[in-house]
């Protein structure tokens, strides 16, 4: 496992800083050792303290970690460096030990508060600059080290070319700042490293008085990390940003701030291997429910399960084709995702009303299917197939129109039915926070019915 070292300052709210970076580092797969150089109090309305570590300390700590064989650095970040003092021991250090650091050029917390001291930015230029492999400012950042404004992605070209002047072997210049990228709906990081590259994602729109925290150190920690492990700078660039871009997706909102989330992509993996293994379970239940052959409609059963994040039908896992009675019992296709359409969209429409409403089935439609569900205390709504309008798909549609029943108090429905139309078959769809559940319900149902 690579080792990468951090060296930077405390955020005691656990957003930014030293915790940021090793969470990052956790997530990536590599072995994140740290230095602390400051001690900061701040929380959501900004940096209320600031201690330096003494200098002396900040040095004992790296020559401790490089020291130790079973440790050892492989690459390293710098974050908060907040005077020039702390610059030049840790300059002096990194140099030493020929160590490949990436440069994060922090002047300020995201929630506000001074982390750079003014007459520190030259020493910044003079002794870290020339030594890093690549140096990552922000747009603000960036016009401070050149002494250019920056306004567009010419501006960042020319910002880039100074910098790069001064030493730095490449230059990376994060867009987020920039207005005319905002408007467009992307974030464009600028790099060059003797040559332009552009890096976009898609920028994640968030009330104005939200605040972005840590993604400024969780980009340079998780680009030092791909570094670590050997990808070339573009490469890693782009893991780096995926790798912000779902943590900012996923943040946490504490206050004012969106915290980001390091943890987002493996709780995505997580929990798309529970979403495809309890659909999977679910339909081993429906197999093993000998009457429950006796409720699939005509054109089929299908049953769906949609990821906690579910953003489209990609994150919507349910049975290729669909669940049909056979002499011996009844057959199912494979279980995966964006295999469904209409069950995915039936489930979509619902997690906007109650995101916890992850899984749908539909069964054929009876009217002892639906007295069933009520006497299980089953909350129960309906729609018009023949007030559907020309240009709308019947699920997402008629989802929404059974929602808004004033029966139902403001509260999800457990099942939706319509009773079909010209070539349409009357059906009923039973809700489930998961798969399992949804099938649960079910057997219930079947089972008062056959009574």
């Amino acid at each position: 496992m690579k080792r990468v070292m951090t060296i930077g300052g405390s955020d005691c709210s656990g957003g930014a800083g030293i915790q940021a970076d090793i969470k990052t580092f956790s997530a990536l797969g590599v072995y994140g050792t740290s230095v602390l150089t400051a001690i900061t109090a701040q929380n959501s309305y900004g940096v209320q303290a600031t201690h330096e570590v003494p200098v002396e300390l900040v040095e004992a700590q790296m020559e401790s970690i490089v020291s130790d064989k079973g440790l050892g650095v492989d690459y390293a970040k710098t974050g908060m460096l907040h005077s020039s003092a702390m610059i030049e021991v840790v300059a002096k250090e990194l140099k030493k030990y020929k160590i490949p650091f990436v440069l994060d050029p922090v002047m300020k917390a995201g929630s506000g508060g001074v982390l750079l001291e003014d007459n520190a930015l030259n020493t910044v230029i003079e002794l870290l600059i020339p030594i890093c492999e690549v140096v990552t400012p922000n747009v603000p950042e960036a016009s401070f080290i050149s002494g250019l404004e920056i306004r567009n992605k010419e501006d960042a070209k020319e910002a880039a070319l100074e910098i790069h002047k001064m030493g730095a072997t490449a230059v990376i210049i994060k867009g987020g700042h920039l207005e005319h990228e905002i408007a467009a709906g992307k974030a464009t990081d600028l790099i060059y490293d003797g040559e332009f590259e552009d890096i976009s994602s898609e920028y994640i729109k968030r009330e104005k008085e939200k605040i972005v925290h840590g993604a400024g150190c969780s980009f340079s920690a998780a680009l030092a990390a791909e570094l670590a492990k050997g990808n070339n700078l573009r490469d890693a660039a782009v893991s780096a940003k995926k790798f912000v871009h779902d943590a900012i997706s996923g943040g946490e909102e504490v206050s004012n701030l969106i915290v980001v989330n390091q943890a987002q992509g493996l709780r995505k993996d997580a929990d798309r291997y529970f979403v495809l293994e309890n659909v999977k379970e679910a339909v081993r239940m429906l197999k093993n429910t000998s009457t429950f052959k006796n409720i699939i409609p005509e054109v089929g059963t299908n049953i769906g399960m949609a990821m906690e994040c579910a953003e489209s039908e990609f994150d919507v896992a349910a049975v290729d084709g669909r669940i049909n009675p056979t002499k011996e019992g009844i057959h199912a296709g494979f279980v995966g995702f964006d295999v469904s359409s209409h069950i995915a969209r039936m489930i979509l429409a619902m997690m906007e009303h109650d995101k916890e409403r992850r899984s749908a089935i539909n069964v054929k439609y009876s009217s002892g299917i639906l007295e069933a569900c009520k006497e299980l205390g089953m909350r129960v709504s309906s729609f018009e197939r023949g007030k559907e309008p020309t240009d709308a798909r019947t699920m997402d549609w008629g989802v929404r129109e059974a929602v808004r029943n004033p029966s139902l108090e403001g509260k999800a429905p457990d099942v939706i039915f319509d009773l079909g139309a010209v070539g349409k078959e009357p059906m009923v769809r039973i809700f489930g926070r998961t798969a399992v559940d949804a099938v649960g319900k079910v057997k219930k149902v079947v089972e008062r019915v056959e009574r």
